[in-house]
C-alpha cells in the first residue's frame, strides 16, 4: 500500500469522524446561529470527504459533485445570514 493510500484511508476516517462530531452540533446547537455555522462546516467537510475519495478512487467524476455542493452551501450560508439580518431589524 503506497503513502497516498495510506494517507487518504486516515483522512477519510478523520473526516468521517468530523462530521458525526459536527452533526451532533447540528442536532443539538443551542441556537439557531449554531446550526447555521454546523450546517456550513458539514457542507465543508462533506467536499473534503469527496475529494479524499475521488483521490481513492483515481477518478475526477465525483469533484464536479464537490463543486456543486460548494455552490450550493455558500447560496444557503448567504440566504440564512439574510434571513437572520432581516429578522432581526426592528
Amino acid at each position: 500500500m503506497s503513502f497516498i493510500a495510506w494517507a487518504a484511508t486516515i483522512s477519510g476516517v478523520l473526516i468521517g469522524l468530523a462530521l458525526l462530531f459536527i452533526f451532533v452540533r447540528l442536532v443539538i446547537g443551542p441556537t439557531i446561529e449554531d446550526r447555521i455555522v454546523a450546517l456550513d462546516l458539514f457542507a465543508a467537510n462533506a467536499i473534503a470527504f469527496i475529494a479524499v475519495y475521488a483521490i481513492q478512487h483515481r477518478t475526477t467524476t465525483f469533484l464536479d459533485v464537490g463543486v456543486i455542493l460548494a455552490l450550493l452551501a455558500f447560496l444557503s450560508t448567504v440566504a440564512f445570514a439574510y434571513y437572520l439580518e432581516r429578522r432581526n431589524r426592528p
